[in-house]
């Protein structure tokens, strides 16, 4: 068996990735200046520039009846897509099949950042660590070349090292500006050293106490989910025949006749939405599983050695007051020695990462443990003027990283990101390790090296430079042009500009109007995020399969707050429905499907277990009185528990509308018992939870409290103390 290593940077892969890729147009001076080596794009088997993408039934069809392809791609993260696009643009007959859908992995659940990684570097210097530099280097170069091929969803964002001890600041501010000469003319922008008082003025949220004064440092931000996308959209729009929720069941083999050796020559799959079974052929098999990577070597052969150790990174997405519009944070040492970054992100915040050893699961779930591990950790870096409350975690999310290792090793933190590419005895191909910024450089070693082991007959690598899906034509101003084509509203023109590029025209196309005078089209599926109903109509020419892919991958909801995404499940499931002819039947698999995604996967089971029916009442006894006051003024009839009509009866009486269904998930949020009403324990567990932080924003204790200022109001004022009305 022969191993290749190559120094890389940190994976985040196992689900999917997808992007759309339309060639290169002449070099601007913008591009000069960032000095990559761009390559024209030759024409490769079938350049993609159709309107429309194969609908995932046409690329089966092409898996299943393709007599041999040249490639077969395992996996959809970032790296199989990455390895698929590779290949179709070399004029390689390429496939990909992914178990679940594009990005559905650790390629979705990432920091958000693309980055040359300042810690490999401060671990190079320190240690003289030539491979660990070489690393920091390729993933720079990189960096740079991923924020140019994909505009709208990236772009540089500025990260503050603040410092709390005067010896410090040489200290990092040298590492910091190594940073900047490693990446040499590909640096983004100039490090600089703020004062504790300029530092305060851009992040006023930071810890005051003992502040000496800030380094800010540039990299890259991105979204995940819909990168990953747009790589796999754009190897099918250049020929690849993709395939999500396409399980490998075996690799089938065949004896060499030269060597008389078992030779894998493809693989044995299942359409996991119908059941059906077809054999996919190819000259060579591409193992780019992330974390499944030692599954499918051991399909190949059960004898082989582990190769990758993972890991659980979890992160957790609070509001966006937390942080700065345009500044991330860093705190370079944990109480733990661990590193945490503190983003803006979708206008949300978003913190973490833990680094623990996990097992291998297709459902990775955050624990409490995590959770709060973050929170204290962020609790000792932001103003005690921040109350940093459990019950602002609006979700959270695990990945499992596939880093490369010593199978008898259980120190995770000490491992490289590297990664590498193993040829095995059978011609297998596997690529494993890595980070998600050198997913391009990581598809580029793997298909040299299938290339020299199989006598491909392929050109050169056509990768850097290559715009991915929606690059292309996108600009900054793009979305002011949906707004005045459309009629759309400007938050919801640049989101769809930054999600979907040049491609969001098309998704203007699919809004239907509102009736109203602003915006003319374009209807949000949840109030406070820019996500509009024309988005769920597009997903599903995007290979969208289910309401999960929706809210996970084609948008970013579930990620940003679990609540919002379930609120937008009944209509995104109705849309579905209606492009997919579902049954009532499959709709109510749907959205149960969805409600478990969340509860498990998106941290809604650790949200809601921060109130159960075993939580303590801990109030003063003024307080307890106030709120069944308070409570008892919805509950007339004394019953004991208050109902939606209840509710609905003081909101009437005060002259307030609340949709029946908002009000029946209001009170489902507080109903532990799931008896369809609200006892009087329950809302004093929920007001006790609200004082102690464990809950925050709760419908239903906002609902009552201003019913009961309005009805306090309303209350007519005695003669005796009015004076006697008109008189005297």
């Amino acid at each position: 068996m022969a191993f290749r290593n190559v120094v890389k940077g940190t994976l985040l892969v196992g689900g999917g990735a997808v992007a759309t890729v339309f060639g290169l147009s002449q070099l601007t001076d913008t591009r000069k200046k960032s000095h990559i080596t761009y390559v024209q794009a030759a024409e490769p088997a079938r350049q993609g520039t159709e309107k429309d993408l194969p609908s995932r039934e046409a690329q089966l069809m092409t898996l299943e009846n393709t007599k041999e392809f040249d490639v077969l791609v395992i996996g959809g993260g970032a790296t199989g897509s990455g390895c698929a696009l590779d290949a179709v643009t070399r004029g390689l007959k390429t496939a990909l099949v992914e178990r679940d859908d594009f990005s559905s992995g650790t390629s979705s659940r990432s920091t958000k950042l693309i980055h040359g990684g300042v810690r490999y570097l401060q671990k190079a210097i320190m240690k003289l660590d030539v491979e660990q530099y070489k690393l920091v280097k390729e993933a720079l170069h990189e960096r740079a070349n991923l924020l140019e091929i994909a505009p709208h969803l990236s772009a540089p964002l500025p990260i503050m090292l603040p410092v709390y001890k005067w010896w410090q600041l040489p200290y990092y501010w040298v590492g910091i500006k190594a940073y900047d000469l490693v990446a040499g003319s590909q640096c983004l922008k100039s490090s600089y050293v703020l004062s504790k008082s300029k530092a305060l003025e851009l992040f006023p949220m930071l810890q005051k106490d003992k502040l000496v004064g800030a380094i800010v440092y540039y990299d890259g931000q991105h979204n995940d989910a819909r990168m990953n996308l747009a790589i796999a959209l754009t190897a099918a729009r250049y020929g690849a025949a993709t395939a999500n929720y396409t399980e490998v069941v075996r690799l089938l083999k065949k004896t060499d006749l030269e060597s008389g050796k078992e030779r894998v020559c493809g693989a044995r799959c299942r359409d996991i939405l119908t059941g059906k079974e077809f054999d996919v052929k190819a000259k060579c098999v591409i193992n780019a599983t992330g974390p499944f990577t030692d599954s499918i070597r051991k399909m190949d052969n059960q004898e082989v050695k582990n190769i990758c150790q993972p890991s659980a990174g979890v992160h957790i997405v609070m509001p966006g007051y937390y942080s700065p519009d345009n500044m991330g944070l860093l705190d370079p040492a944990t109480s733990d020695g661990r590193v945490i970054f503190f983003l803006p992100w979708e206008k949300m915040t978003i913190a973490g990462t833990t680094d623990t050893p996990t097992e291998v699961t297709h459902h990775p779930i955050p624990t409490e443990e995590d959770i709060n591990f973050i929170l204290t950790e962020v609790r000792n870096y932001l103003s005690t003027d921040v109350e940093v409350r459990r019950g602002d975690v609006l979700a959270a999310w695990s990945g499992i990283r596939p880093l490369v290792t010593n199978p008898h090793s259980a120190d995770t933190q000490s491992i490289s990101r590297n990664h590498v590419v193993d040829v095995g005895d059978s011609g297998l191909v596997t690529i494993a390790g890595g980070k998600w910024t050198t997913y391009r450089s990581m598809a580029e070693d793997t298909l040299d090296a299938a290339v020299k082991a199989h006598n491909l007959k392929a050109g050169p690598c056509k990768t850097v430079g290559l715009f991915l899906e929606g690059g292309k034509d996108w600009s900054p101003t793009l979305y002011i042009r949906l707004v005045q084509d459309y009629g759309l509203e400007s938050e919801v023109a640049q989101h769809l500009a930054s999600t979907y590029g040049d491609k969001a025209f098309e998704v203007a196309k699919l809004a239907k109007v509102t009736g109203k005078r602003w915006p003319i089209v374009g209807k949000r599926l949840v109030s406070e995020f820019p996500y509009i109903e024309a988005e769920v109509r597009y997903a599903l020419r995007e290979y969208a399969c289910s309401a999960v892919d929706v809210i996970s991958r084609r948008t970013r909801l579930a990620f940003l707050n679990v609540q919002a995404a379930e609120e937008a499940l009944p209509r995104i499931v109705d849309i579905m429905a209606k492009e997919f002819n579902w049954k009532e039947q499959k709709k109510m698999e749907e959205l149960e499907a969805a409600k478990q995604f969340l509860y498990y996967e998106m941290g809604y089971k650790a949200r809601s277990e921060q109130l159960t029916d075993r939580s303590e009442i801990n109030l003063s006894p003024s307080d307890v009185d106030r709120y069944k006051k308070r409570f008892h003024k919805f509950d007339k009839d004394k019953k004991g528990f208050i109902t939606i009509v209840d509710v609905q009866r003081v909101l009437e009486n005060i002259n307030v509308q609340v949709d029946s269904n908002n009000l029946h998930e209001i009170l489902n949020e507080v109903d532990l018992n799931k008896n369809g009403q609200v006892e009087l324990n329950e809302f004093l567990q929920l007001m006790s939870a609200i004082q102690k932080g464990f809950v925050s924003s709760s419908r239903l204790a906002m609902l009552m409290k201003s019913a009961e200022e309005n009805m306090d109001h309303r209350e007519p004022i005695p003669v005796d103390r009015s004076g006697g009305g008109n008189e005297g």
